[in-house]
């Protein structure tokens, strides 16, 4: 850990608490360096582990369990942590601005932010949609949605807008864990009905045939019914439309569409692809600013193709009512 009397030679401030930061300040606390001083700014003190939260949705998982916290992490590794919620940058004096507080400089920067789902795309979304990120505003959701639970007779319906990795189990997931509750409860599980919406006309369309095959056999055997080859073009207090005409009535609408990077990258001057991900290079340095580096789901790394997180084959186990499989929960623990 570095001591007071250790001159600061240099600057890195880490904006966001995603999985490589976590890392990052893991491997600084083994083996610091000496001049080099570490600030995180993250919007929330607790970071979840991604990976693991349909495994958290469908009760296999304490809050506890998926999330690390950053505060600690921070102080274990010698760095400062300020609680802030990131607006710009200032590139020309190599400064990140916050709201509430002064802004933070730096020589380098890494930005490790994650993406939301673009509901100001679709009319009523942004505001009777629930996004699944960021995944503390969607979890205050889903706990009011078990809350309702205990107290709710009659049919309840949940619609899932996104069949792709992440809609399909989180679909699962929740399907699962409700059911459970319910009859827990003594009341009829069969009360739940979910319905899974995609623009396109499968699900899973950067799977394989072979995965999608089965997980449309297991969406189908749990009585999801699907709706694909018509995009959600509306959403209003208690009712869904698509661009076919069909509509729905709903309980719950959740977003799990196609996601993009937060507003304020746009006046950054950083190179940004369509979807406001950053542009970087192979050494993860963004496309035109060798100060600034990019890692997780916000970044577009221009020569290669890794896509971005996907759930399924992380974490099957949990969605399909199994046992989860102990490799989420130990790299959260490790990283503490």
């Amino acid at each position: 850990m570095q001591t007071p009397e250790q001159p600061v030679l240099r600057d890195i401030v880490l904006v966001g608490g995603g999985h490589s930061h976590v890392g990052v300040l893991k491997r600084f606390a083994m083996n610091p360096v000496p001049g080099v001083r570490l600030t995180l700014i993250c919007r929330d003190t607790h970071t979840p582990y991604s990976g693991m939260l349909p495994g958290y949705i469908a009760g296999h998982y304490s809050y506890d369990d998926v999330h690390i916290d950053l505060s600690r992490l921070a102080e274990y590794a010698g760095a400062r942590f300020y609680r802030a919620e990131v607006t710009g940058l200032d590139r020309s004096n190599k400064r990140v601005i916050c709201k509430g507080r002064p802004n933070v400089p730096y020589d380098l920067l890494s930005i490790n932010i994650g993406s939301s789902p673009r509901v100001a795309e679709v009319v009523g979304a942004s505001e009777h949609a629930v996004p699944v990120k960021p995944i503390t505003g969607f979890n205050n959701r889903w706990l009011a949605l078990l809350s309702r639970i205990e107290n709710h007779d009659g049919p309840l319906t949940i619609a899932v807008v996104g069949a792709g990795a992440g809609g399909v189990e989180l679909t699962l997931a929740m399907q699962f864990r409700l059911r459970n509750e319910l009859t827990r409860r003594g009341k009829d599980p069969d009360q739940i009905h979910f319905h899974l919406f995609d623009a396109a006309d499968q699900i899973l369309p950067t799977h394989n045939a072979k995965v999608r095959a089965v997980f449309r056999d297991k969406l189908v055997h749990r009585g999801v019914k699907l709706h694909l080859g018509s995009a959600v073009s509306k959403v209003e207090q208690g009712l869904l439309t698509t661009e076919s005409g069909q509509t729905l009535q709903t309980d719950e609408v959740l977003w799990v569409t196609r996601a993009g990077g937060p507003a304020w990258l746009n006046d950054t001057g950083l190179a940004l692809d369509d979807g406001l991900f950053i542009r970087a290079r192979d050494t993860l340095q963004t496309e035109n600013d060798d100060n600034i580096f990019v890692a997780g789901d916000i970044a577009n790394v221009i020569n290669s193709s890794p896509g971005k997180s996907r759930c399924v084959c992380r974490s099957s186990g949990p969605a399909a009512g199994g046992q989860p499989a102990a490799h989420g929960h130990w790299q959260a623990r490790q990283a503490l």
